[in-house]
């Protein structure tokens, strides 16, 4: 019961944060505006963004702490810290070699690569810095507890493992609102629930996620410095 409350809660304070954009974005839209500042709009959904992600962070943070029992709601032994640090990294890979085999899929059936949830999420990054944190930890941290913890923790002693996986990550693709590429979502979704269930600690699928978001913002900001120096590296050997 005590378990249950706890995830509520967090629910609800998910929940809480993603819709509170709609009040208090428009708001700092007007005092960037009266300000005469530059880019109002991408400034203050990148100002909300780190702000309500940042506390939402720390409000679920702090749920957690009281309830010690709500980490560990599969059945068998986590694994060792080192072991969970080691699949977290692996689980990096994993995904990274999904999406690659769901882009693929995705070109085949006409789809265009290229995700505009995040190109948008690099834009509001460029204008506010501080959003990359919210794209790197905040993100991940949120999103594991809410689709992995809750959604596959709470289906899989219903169900089974694919059943509860599958569900938590289309429902995981559903929520990033990037419909066109839900395939490449939902394969990521898969396999952080993979290695959740693997090590029975959501602190490897967050390293995961966390890798995964922060690999995806350097090659976004750096992708072309990045593939200039591989080239002159190549000509030089």
């Amino acid at each position: 019961m005590k378990q249950q409350k706890t995830g509520l809660y967090i629910l609800i304070v998910y929940c809480v944060m993603q819709l509170s954009g709609a009040i208090f974005t428009p708001l700092l839209h007007k005092l960037f505006v009266s300000r005469d500042f530059e880019n109002p709009v991408l400034l203050s959904y990148g100002w909300w963004v780190f702000i309500s992600m940042g506390v939402a962070t720390l409000i679920t943070l702090l749920l957690v702490r009281k309830n010690d029992d709500f980490l560990t709601p599969l059945k068998g032994k986590p694994s060792p810290l080192g072991k969970t640090v080691g699949w977290g990294v692996l689980g990096f890979f994993l995904v990274l070699l999904g999406q690659g085999v769901a882009a693929n899929i995705e070109i085949k059936l006409g789809v265009e690569p290229g995700s505009e949830n995040t190109a948008q999420f690099i834009e509001i990054a460029h204008a506010v810095p501080l959003a990359i944190f919210s794209i790197v930890l905040f993100a991940p941290i949120l999103e594991e507890l809410i689709f992995r913890r809750l959604i596959f923790g709470s289906l899989l002693p219903k169900t089974n493992f694919f059943v509860a996986a599958a569900v938590s990550a289309i429902v995981f693709g559903i929520i990033h609102f990037d419909f066109t590429h839900i395939l490449l979502y939902a394969v990521s979704g898969f396999i952080f629930a993979f290695i959740y269930h693997k090590t029975k600690r959501i602190m490897a699928s967050i390293i995961s996620h966390m890798l995964l978001n922060g690999f995806v913002v350097l090659f976004q900001f750096y992708g072309e410095a990045i593939q200039k120096f591989l080239e002159t590296y190549t000509n030089m050997h």
